[in-house]
């Protein structure tokens, strides 16, 4: 699988299919990885990829911190995120492409266009993350692990992250689970870290992360001077709630919102509806 250093953070990735530039920001909250567009819920469900790369340059990656791309330990934002799949682009020579984000992958999306405006084609956001459950849960997530992190330390924490759970399904192996799992070098220097610094990272990071109960990413007045033609595809659970696609749609003035409910997001629905959106922005 080829592997990208952007920013010094090794990225896995892989391309699909021909065609215009699709880079897509993988669902699965903290375990964002290229097999997610295929495994997932929904995303396996529709096979949309599939149908996708019949068309489209799919260009699919290891969020930095999941599956088999690296990380560092510092204040994560949604602009280094976004600043990732910048740098894969970059990295594969394109100046401009589509963008999709599932579930927490539009965040960065947001992020991306709002950040780089005239590098991006269009976007998709499916199931866009938000709403205060949302916010709730991530929190405590971030609570729970520094606890346990306090309580018995960072060795701990390596201990439980080499389980094999991504953060979003055992909170105690941290956000930094997936490479203290395959990155030996980063467990030994994550365990030496001074646990008081270490907490004030954790803390800020789950502070600006989840900021708000909507959908989180980019600035209202941001996104309100966005001209980037965008298609919003609404979740309904505690994890994607509607309301938080609706605000997407108020604050993106060149969005299409797809009123549809989750039971009539089937493969062919979908299929159509993704492609006939992106064959409109050819000329874009």
């Amino acid at each position: 699988m080829p592997v990208a250093n952007i920013d010094g953070i090794m990225t896995h990735y892989e391309v699909v299919g021909s065609g215009p530039p699709l880079l897509m920001f993988a669902p699965g909250g903290f375990d964002a990885h290229r097999q997610q567009w295929t495994r997932l819920g929904v995303y396996a469900q529709t096979r949309m990829l599939e149908h996708l790369s019949a068309g489209y340059q799919c260009i699919l990656f290891d969020r930095r911190e999941c599956g088999e791309s690296g990380g560092r330990v510092e204040r994560v934002t949604w602009s280094h995120f976004a600043a990732q799949g910048k740098g894969l682009l970059e990295h594969l020579n394109i100046e401009r492409a589509h963008l999709m984000g599932g579930c927490m992958g539009c965040s960065p999306v947001v992020s991306f266009a709002v950040a780089w405006p005239r590098a991006v084609r269009s976007m998709i956001l499916y199931w866009p993350v938000g709403g205060a459950r949302y916010r709730i849960n991530a929190q405590m997530r971030f609570a729970e692990h520094l606890a346990f992190a306090q309580q018995f330390g960072l060795d701990e924490v390596v201990r439980i992250a080499g389980e094999g759970k991504p953060f979003n399904r055992e909170p105690r192996g941290g956000p930094w689970a997936s490479p203290l799992r395959h990155d030996r070098a980063f467990a030994e220097a994550f365990v030496k870290q001074n646990i008081e610094e270490y907490r004030n990272i954790v803390e800020s990071m789950a502070r600006t992360l989840f900021d708000r109960d909507t959908a989180p990413g980019a600035e209202p007045e941001d996104l309100l001077r966005l001209r980037t033609r965008a298609l919003i595809v609404p979740g309904h659970d505690a994890s994607h709630a509607t309301s938080a696609a609706r605000y997407l749609e108020e604050c993106l003035q060149e969005s299409e919102y797809w009123d549809v409910m989750v039971d009539g997001q089937t493969e062919g629905a979908v299929a159509r509806r993704l492609l006939q959106f992106l064959g409109s922005t050819h000329d874009l």
